[in-house]
């Protein structure tokens, strides 16, 4: 493996906050990001001590929508270029304005509260963007998410606790609400029976309340309002297709316009690639036929 103190930036990065990044613990203040390339080429990140997003343009803009981008990694690491990049890089190629989004991970060493901290970080991503949607071109009210495993937990956590804008940064008079939601192979609930152990612990410790696994088990918490969605699983992932199904159902029951697509075969962590994935791979084909059903594409 070779590290690394940067990636290199393609793409223009914007730091989520201004005037200093809430929640640093003064003993973690001269942390350095850490940056690990592996020898499978994709790169991984942690201790990230500056969250940003990571803008990717199109050359030619065909829709004044956007979608912010969670990369997966367990609520361990980010899996930057396999889950966030290279699919901003497919958006941007469909005419659709993409944001990669670094948030801070849940790691109790470096940050106060550091549960709140991943939430944090993508509720302040919408605010960044609405709030300079003028200067990109982008319609306030098309502003999506889209998430992988842990990274579709989060997702789903901005699509159902956006009535709460939580941490020391708050504006009120913006929305931090998504108008769409892209979840792919997410980790859903933190149930003992469905929850993807690794991702509950690194998120809530250990021997978390039951109180915190339901505030945390989206499932429980879909409501009105929360953005139409469009889910992506294979039959076989170790993080239990049973996530993206109680989901569903919850999404169904209170009426919520979604489309869910189910492999039998792909396992997890397939993003993009499509070697050996067989029918699982179709899936961007499928993601865009619903973006443009539903105008968030043209």
């Amino acid at each position: 493996m070779i590290l690394s103190n940067t990636v290199f930036a393609q793409y223009p990065v914007v730091s989520l906050y201004e005037n200093g990044v809430p929640g640093i613990k003064e003993s973690a203040i001269n942390t350095k990001e850490n940056v690990v390339i592996g020898k499978d080429g994709i790169t991984r990140i942690n201790n990230i001590m500056d969250p940003s997003l990571t803008v990717i343009k199109p050359k030619k803009k065909t829709s004044d929508a956007s979608v912010v981008i969670c990369p997966g990694g367990g609520y361990g690491i980010l899996a930057w270029d396999h889950e966030g990049t290279s699919i901003g890089e497919w958006f941007a190629s469909k005419g659709v304005t993409a944001f990669v989004l670094k948030y801070r991970l849940p790691q109790y060493d470096l940050y106060e509260n550091a549960e709140i901290r991943p939430l944090q970080d993508a509720q302040q991503a919408f605010r960044y963007i609405r709030k300079n949607a003028q200067k990109y071109g982008l319609d306030t009210e098309k502003v999506g998410i889209m998430g992988f495993s842990a990274g579709g937990h989060l997702a789903a956590s901005v699509s159902t606790h956006f009535d709460e804008q939580i941490g020391e940064i708050t504006d009120a008079s913006i929305s931090v609400k998504p108008n769409f939601a892209i979840l792919l192979y997410p980790v859903i609930s933190f149930s003992d029976k469905y929850a993807h152990l690794g991702s509950r612990k690194n998120l809530l410790n250990d021997n978390p309340t039951i109180e915190k696994i339901e505030h945390y088990s989206n499932e429980l918490q879909v409501k009105n309002g929360t953005p139409p969605t469009f889910l992506v699983h294979a039959f076989d992932d170790g993080v239990l297709v049973n996530n993206s199904l109680a989901y569903f159902k919850a999404l169904k029951a209170k009426g919520i316009p979604s489309e869910m697509h189910i492999y039998d075969r792909g396992g997890h962590g397939f993003s993009m690639k499509k070697s050996n994935k067989g029918p699982v791979a179709s899936w961007p084909a499928r993601l865009e036929e619903w973006l443009r059903l539903n105008n968030w594409m043209k």
